[in-house]
């Protein structure tokens, strides 16, 4: 039963006299709880947040409604970790309910200043008309830990020319000053990044909007975050209201990204490339950045969507983080790969090693089988038609990756992955991929699928929710051969 306004819009302390304990039942008892990604211990988690270096952790918030599976009043919940693969839940980071946050504490960033890390989001307010009112907000983390929120907003105005869709600031330091973009949406209701400048944190100019060339690219842009890489200017947005192409922005909302020259802070001009989406699969929004003390760029994303219901809504809980994955540029492209550290996962374990050549036939491999694992696949020497592998198999279920060779394109099938999915995103993405040799590099876990192909040159980052049965990996070539090479790990 969905829940009221009044229901979504309580703080924890406002629970009902075991709510919560019945939430916990609820998900004790789920068989698609993940085993190495984060996720909610109660509730609702979305958007990550504050990802950044400090103290010698990696601290990483997400968004939090610990209620229920449906957004409502949003938390920053923190959690850390000294490796990016073994995470720690710290508790509640910033908790809602102050004036200028009074219906959420919303996105944003973090970044280390004079020894304390400083915490920047967005403010949700509602007035009695419920008319939102976005104030932009700074909390600081000091050397133990505790978390102290700022009394005043830092930015408390919306700009002239702009809605109340305003949010999810993302800082950097250029220099000796701080920059930070900030989605948007123009009075025309078309989406935009808007840059601000500060010498302190505390005291923000808004320098006008950045000049791209989407001067009308959906009606709203979230979860801004810009970064140079390579000596290129990165510009990642999520935009919302883009009409489908092909096999293009097939989700109900996208990430992508912008590749050019690098942003000129004076004139705020971004000259770039052609719009990108990150990611091909189903479930993947809101990705953030940071940058890992041996300069690595590391991104994490949101391995779900706004306004879509998920089969584990029911057992008390919805959503979780993608893996942490390395950025890197190539060839136009922006490519993600496992963070080297997810070999620890492994514990050091040889694990299990097969070479076969497939003709028109789906083969299975003993000891290839299981819930959460590494999987590392090599195809070579194709000249079947269709080649792939089926994850989470069973009598009835499986999870379709394949490369169709006429056609050039990577399929990911998922109409029988299990328990059904919302309607609205389909159950088949395609990618184009011109390749000799595929590599598709799985992480699967109890109910989601992260696939690496060709060394991140595309990624599918899906949900599945298959029953606990379902374990097999099975190896096909159909309208000819092919070789396989194949590693598993079990995690």
């Amino acid at each position: 039963m969905k829940m009221t306004r009044k229901q979504r819009y309580r703080r924890i302390e406002q629970a009902e006299p075991g709510e919560i304990g019945k939430l916990e039942a609820l998900i004790s008892a789920c068989t698609w709880r993940q085993h190495y990604h984060i996720q909610p211990i109660t509730g609702l988690l979305n958007d990550p947040n504050g990802f950044s270096y400090y103290q010698g952790y990696y601290h990483l918030f997400y968004q939090w409604f610990p209620l229920g599976t449906e957004h409502g009043m949003k938390y920053w919940y923190h959690t850390r970790s000294t490796d990016l693969v073994n995470w720690e839940d710290v508790g509640i980071g910033i908790q809602p309910g102050d004036t200028y946050d009074s219906h959420g504490a919303y996105s944003g960033s973090a970044i280390e200043k004079e020894g304390q890390l400083y915490l920047m989001y967005t403010g949700n307010t509602r007035d009695s008309s419920w008319i939102r009112h976005p104030y932009q907000c700074l909390a600081i983390m000091d050397e133990s830990g505790s978390i102290t929120k700022v009394d005043q907003p830092v930015i408390s105005e919306v700009p002239a020319g702009y809605t109340e869709h305003f949010r999810d600031p993302k800082v950097w330091k250029h220099g000796d000053t701080y920059y930070g973009v900030i989605g948007a949406q123009r009075e025309d209701e078309t989406g935009c990044t808007v840059l601000y400048r500060s010498s302190d944190l505390r005291n923000w100019t808004f320098l006008g909007e950045i000049q791209t060339q989407l001067p009308k690219f959906g009606y709203m842009w979230e979860c801004p975050d810009y970064m140079e890489l390579q000596g290129q200017g990165v510009l990642i947005f999520s935009p919302q209201g883009i009409e489908r192409q092909g096999d293009w922005y097939n989700n109900i909302f996208q990430s992508g990204y912008l590749i050019g020259e690098p942003l000129d802070l004076q004139t705020r001009h971004f000259k770039h490339g052609p719009f990108q989406e990150l990611d091909r699969g189903f479930d993947f929004y809101a990705p953030q950045t940071m940058q890992s003390p041996d300069g690595r760029r590391i991104l994490v994303g949101w391995m779900g969507l706004p306004d879509l219901e998920y089969p584990t809504d029911e057992r008390g809980w919805a959503h979780c983080l993608t893996i942490p994955r390395q950025l890197s540029l190539r060839e136009g492209k922006l490519i993600q790969q496992p963070v080297s550290e997810m070999v620890k996962l492994r514990g050091g374990k040889e694990g299990k090693h097969m070479v076969s050549t497939l003709h028109n036939e789906t083969r299975s491999f003993a000891e290839f089988a299981g819930v959460a694992y590494e999987l590392k696949c090599e195809i070579r020497d194709v000249d079947a038609e269709v080649v792939g592998i089926e994850l989470r198999a069973g009598a009835e279920e499986k999870t379709v990756l394949q490369y169709d060779r006429l056609a050039q394109k990577v399929i990911l099938d998922r109409s029988r992955s299990g328990a059904a999915l919302a309607d609205q995103n389909g159950n088949v993405r395609r990618c184009v991929l011109n390749a000799d040799v595929l590599k598709f590099h799985v992480f699967m876990d109890s109910s989601s699928v992260e696939i690496f192909v060709n060394d991140g040159e595309e990624v599918f980052t899906s949900r599945i929710f298959p029953s606990k049965e379902s374990v097999e990996i099975r190896l096909f070539a159909h309208g000819g051969k092919a070789e396989f090479q194949a590693s598993k790990w079990d995690y």
